[in-house]
């Protein structure tokens, strides 16, 4: 009997519960908010404070991702070690550069002596005039067919 009273109670309750969930009103279009209210009344030179303070924070931020990136990018970059076909390729690339690099340091030694060379070549030319005979000038082309292009026009009829 004991067992059927509690059964009884505990439905009892239940029922309350649910009707007074069922009375009660939602509350959700309450919640919502309305911007539309009062936008008369803001004050435009706080949102141009705000829109500054934001900037500011948009430039701090990127200035200090840029250094990071230039100072230390180990901190922020993935670790190219541990992908092996990765970390080959920049090898490769790292000794190609390299080797591109001492290419380009013999090349500017060979030029040096070149630059300096012509450099000597053109000092003399205007400091003294060259001696023996003036160069003979160049044969002139010699002329070509000429061609004619016949342009015909068209005669609209009336």
């Amino acid at each position: 009997m004991a067992i059927k009273l509690t059964m009884l109670l505990l439905l009892a309750i239940a029922m309350v519960t649910v009707l007074a969930q069922k009375r009660r009103p939602k509350a959700k279009a309450a919640d919502e908010w309305n911007y539309r209210d009062g936008s008369q009344n803001v004050n435009t030179r706080g949102v141009s404070n705000l829109t500054e303070v934001l900037d500011n924070w948009r430039y701090d931020i990127i200035t200090q991702i840029k250094g990071a990136l230039r100072n230390d990018h180990q901190s922020l970059l993935p670790d190219y070690h541990r992908i092996q076909p990765l970390s080959e390729a920049l090898d490769d690339l790292y000794k190609e550069f390299n080797a591109l690099k001492s290419h380009l340091g013999e090349l500017t030694e060979k030029f040096t002596a070149i630059e300096t060379f012509i450099d000597e070549v053109k000092a003399g030319r205007s400091s003294s005039p060259a001696p023996g005979p003036a160069p003979a000038p160049a044969p002139a082309p010699i002329p070509g067919p000429t061609r004619r292009k016949v342009i015909r026009k068209k005669v609209i009829s009336p």
